[in-house]
């Protein structure tokens, strides 16, 4: 029968000591991923708080919910591919190529489709989500290579359906969900409808078979391959929410703006991946997930709002200074992750 070894007994000419694991730097050590974009959050909200006297005002809070819902809608569909170590860069120009084609079924010069332009145009959205993710996962194209590709099909779409100029008819539908003035309990509605989404991209990563599968591809694919798992369907799968959740966004503007533009919607790229990489989400796979996604919509929100609140900072200047920011709180974040892998190491 094996002997237990007493807490402060040698082992191998060694005392054994107890772990230390209440201690608040340990809990810190263990949580840094989540912790760094918190505090980052905590500190602008308070910072913007104090130095504007707007900012806490509900109006404005609701204006931040409005600007951050589309771009939260497509980053769901960012972090499935991110988990899975791929890139999505051609989100911007389907999810404008979406609204282009909700648009015109809607007004129906040559195809007259009214509401039912809506689904009609996600599922065109679908297509080419689908369409990514085969030629990434059964090609073998590189994601980079394949949704850059894409990128430059669907943004010259938008021009050849549109004629290249702006759509001002869009369905009452998307109006009233795109309007700041349409809420319930004082929340806008686009708002809940991006939280929704947020929750069943949460459950579908925490809770499902699916979201495990995309969690394995990403930290190992050749050992996920080896325990049973089809990581080219996990890849596609992923690409094609990728492109539904950009061709929902593609809604959501022409529904804010009550028009749709084909030269519109460059900075969603950039807005999106900015978002989900803030909350620490690893561009490498594998590590992050939506609570993290919210986290940098959070930050991202009140950065790109509380900036245009600054009275006394040139506007010339307030792209470069978000930029300068939003790299602070990435090197904070990238502290954070080297962290956790240092603990995880040690233990």
């Amino acid at each position: 029968m094996a002997q237990q070894v007493p807490v402060g007994a040698p082992v191998g000419g060694q005392t054994a000591q107890p772990r230390s694991t209440g201690s608040a730097l340990d809990w810190a050590s263990r949580n840094a991923r989540l912790l760094a974009p918190l505090l980052t959050f905590v500190f602008l909200f308070i910072f913007f708080s104090l130095v504007t006297d707007v900012f806490l005002t509900p109006q404005n809070l609701q204006n931040i919910v409005t600007q951050i819902a589309p771009i939260a809608v497509a980053a769901v569909g960012i972090t499935f591919v991110l988990l899975c170590a791929e890139i999505d860069l051609s989100i911007a120009s389907i999810a404008t190529f979406t609204g282009v084609l909700g648009a015109f079924f809607f007004v129906g010069d040559a195809v007259a489709l009214g509401t039912w332009g809506i689904p009609v145009a996600l599922l065109i959205a679908l297509a080419l989500g689908l369409l990514n993710g085969f030629l990434v996962a059964y090609v073998g194209i590189p994601s980079f290579m394949m949704t850059l590709a894409m990128l430059t099909i669907a943004r010259g779409l938008s021009v050849y359906v549109s004629e290249g100029k702006p759509i001002f008819d869009v369905p009452p539908v998307l109006k009233a969900l795109g309007s700041v003035s349409s809420q319930v309990l004082g929340i806008p509605v686009i708002g809940l409808f991006a939280l929704a989404v947020l929750l069943l991209g949460e459950f579908v990563l925490g809770y499902t078979k699916f979201g495990r599968y995309v969690y394995m591809t990403g930290a190992n694919r050749e050992a996920a391959e080896m325990s049973g798992v089809d990581t080219r369907r996990v890849i596609m799968v992923s690409l094609a929410i990728s492109a539904v959740t950009a061709g929902m966004t593609g809604l959501l503007f022409i529904g804010r703006l009550s028009s749709a533009n084909p030269a519109a919607g460059e900075d969603v790229l950039i807005f999106t991946i900015a978002a989900v990489v803030l909350g620490g989400t690893s561009l490498f796979g594998g590590e992050g997930g939506i609570r993290n996604t919210i986290l940098g919509l959070l930050i991202f929100g009140i950065l790109n709002n509380g900036l245009n609140l600054l009275p006394n900072i040139p506007i010339t200047f307030k792209q470069a200074l978000q930029g300068i920011v939003l790299l602070a709180a990435l090197l904070l974040n990238v502290f954070a992750l080297r962290i956790e892998r240092v603990r995880a190491r040690t233990e």
